[in-house]
């Protein structure tokens, strides 16, 4: 039989035979596909992100009040770390980078970089000034208290969270992400030597929506992997490796219900390397630019996304340190079994510490102002505030930068962490309600 890249049932997996008949085939469910994709951390966006962040990480390992907002670029044999950095650390940021490289995987050309050779370039300046005195310094040079601090940008965030998974995550995102994850723990524990590091994943999964909002995942419907390897191995062998090493593996631990059904069966079709040859990769296949997956770095095109990328900034910047609160929020609510499913917004102007607006959408699945309220009475949502509750002065960005931000299983962030929600109507808030309160006009 010809080889083909797209299989259902191999033979060597141990994925459950599927039922003659499924249940929700037959029930009247109204069905639907959705898709999440997630890229290694040798993808060339994804390996910006992660120097972005040790660079930010080298700062405030130093400087706890260090202010950083560093890009970063690469293409062949080169990288570059650019934007604008005041902080009181001494930090060797070429070491920075070729030591974030190294353990990555690039270490020779043949992978795409070598660690080692690559040209690193540094264009770094300290921080705007006018930026400085808007958002944490007083005009005679004083710093700001927490209650005066102001939010690093204006903008709009956004958190989400659904009870489908015991992470609160979605199913397709949780699945993609740890397949990518797993791709690269073959690679650098010598399971499979032929992998190199840079790979994409990408699972669709059918869903139907509960009759109180949520979602349901039924089946998983699709599995692809295109990962970079070397030029020793045929692709048979990698189609075998990678069902048997890898994907076998994360459907037995995270492809099931809350209730532990299986939802990977011998239906699911399994797609490996469709290209055929994936050789050359990383930096040399392709430029690489921080922020560029930002939807893989939350929730894998649920809920939604304000814009604004998360790495290489500090935590005044509420781009990203609103988005994890924002997420702390939802995670709350599913906790506190106000929803099912749950979106929370919130938007800030620079230099002012309160928000402009907070937004709660439950999806049908509880009472939205419900759960504004007990947002506004249980979180101090002022950006310096925020900062303090979450702890986010601390270095542990770079961990973050691969393989998301939201819902990890091996890494314990603050975010992730529900608060106990205050539901008492008389209790004292904690962040003023945006009621409408005109001159002549009063919200009852």
């Amino acid at each position: 039989m010809p080889f083909s890249s797209t299989v259902s049932g191999h033979s060597e997996s141990k994925a459950a035979k599927a039922p003659a008949q499924y249940e929700w085939m037959n029930d009247g469910s109204e069905t639907f596909v959705f898709t999440s994709e997630s890229v290694n951390e040798g993808h060339p966006d994804k390996l910006c992100d992660q120097v972005s962040d040790a660079v930010l990480d080298a700062c405030l390992k130093q400087d706890v009040n260090s202010r950083v907002a560093c890009e970063t670029a690469t293409k062949t044999g080169m990288i570059m770390i650019l934007g604008e950095i005041t902080t009181k650390a001494k930090v060797d940021y070429e070491k920075v980078v070729r030591d974030t490289l190294k353990q990555v995987g690039y270490d020779s050309k043949d992978k795409g970089m070598d660690y080692r050779t690559v040209n690193v370039i540094v264009a770094i300046e300290a921080q705007s000034p006018d930026i400085a005195h808007g958002v944490h310094m007083n005009q005679d040079g004083t710093t700001k208290s927490l209650d005066e601090i102001g939010a690093g940008d204006q903008g709009h965030m956004f958190g989400y969270a659904t009870d489908e998974t015991e992470c609160m995550m979605p199913l397709t995102h949780l699945l993609a992400t740890e397949l990518g994850h797993e791709l690269t723990r073959v690679r650098k524990s010598g399971v499979l030597s032929w992998v190199r590091p840079d790979g994409k994943t990408q699972v669709v999964v059918r869903y139907k929506k509960g009759a109180n909002g949520e979602m349901i995942p039924l089946h998983i419907h699709a599995i692809l992997i295109s990962t970079q390897h070397d030029e020793t191995v045929d692709n048979e062998k990698i189609q075998t490796d990678l069902i048997t090493k890898v994907i076998d593996p994360i459907m037995a631990k995270y492809g099931k219900t809350t209730d532990g059904k299986s939802l990977y069966d011998t239906n699911t079709k399994i797609t490996t390397n469709p290209s055929g040859r994936f050789v050359i990769g990383g930096p040399h296949g392709d430029a690489g630019l921080t922020g560029r997956k930002i939807i893989i770095d939350t929730y894998g095109g649920w809920g939604a996304h304000g814009g604004g990328a998360f790495s290489g900034k500090d935590p005044t910047k509420v781009d990203r340190s609103a988005a994890y609160m924002c997420r702390w929020m939802a995670k709350s609510l599913i906790e506190g079994k106000m929803a099912k499913r749950v979106l929370v917004q919130v938007s800030y102007a620079i230099g002012v510490p309160a928000p402009m607006s907070v937004f709660v959408d439950t999806y049908g699945s509880g009472d939205d102002r419900k759960c504004e309220d007990a947002l506004y009475r249980t979180f101090n949502m002022n950006a310096g505030r925020l900062v303090e509750n979450l702890g986010l002065k601390q270095p542990i960005y770079q961990a973050s930068a691969a393989y998301g931000h939201f819902g990890r299983p091996d890494v314990n962030f603050p975010w992730e962490n529900p608060k106990a929600l205050v539901t008492d109507t008389n209790a004292k808030y904690q962040t003023k309600p945006h009621v409408i309160e005109f001159a002549d006009q009063k919200q009852a």
